[in-house]
């Protein structure tokens, strides 16, 4: 598997030295692990983008972050192999939408005050909090997690 490349200007800047580190976590716990030569392709490939793109660049930061969302997707995607707490940030959101909007719309059209409709959204975060870390302790006892949490 490729590695990124040693970049001294990036100490200087906190929030991309933070960034790039995170990813070279992600690629160090990736190369433990046995993967079919399909996604081992497709990693060297996003790497070799970044590792094309200059420092100085200003969109390296967010190369960085989409070169990570689009591996750590395909991972999902193909092999349902995840980092820490993935699913619980995704349930998080899911459950915010899809549970505590209409939640809080029925309770405050039942109240007769839709200035209510806040009120659902901390019980559909809680419950998609409660699904997601069910769903990251399943993934950890089946051996599908990486032993790196992704900060956004």
């Amino acid at each position: 598997m490729n590695a990124l490349i040693i970049r001294q200007k990036i100490a200087e800047n906190v929030k991309i030295a933070n960034r790039y580190t995170q990813l070279g976590k992600l690629l160090y716990e990736l190369e433990a692990r046995q993967l079919p030569e399909e996604t081992t392709n497709f990693i060297n490939q996003e790497i070799e983008q970044l590792n094309a793109i200059s420092d100085t660049d200003k969109s390296f930061v967010k190369a960085i972050k989409e070169k990570e969302t689009k591996i750590v997707k395909w991972l999902e995607k193909k092999h349902k192999i995840v980092p820490k707490n993935y699913y619980q940030a995704l349930w998080m959101v899911l459950g915010m939408s899809a549970f505590g909007l209409p939640m809080g719309v029925a309770f405050g059209l039942s109240m007769g005050n839709i200035g209510l409709l806040g009120i659902g959204l901390p019980i559909g975060m809680g419950v998609g909090v409660g699904v997601g870390s069910y769903l990251d302790k399943k993934a950890l006892t089946e051996g599908r997690q990486l032993d790196v949490d992704l900060k956004y």
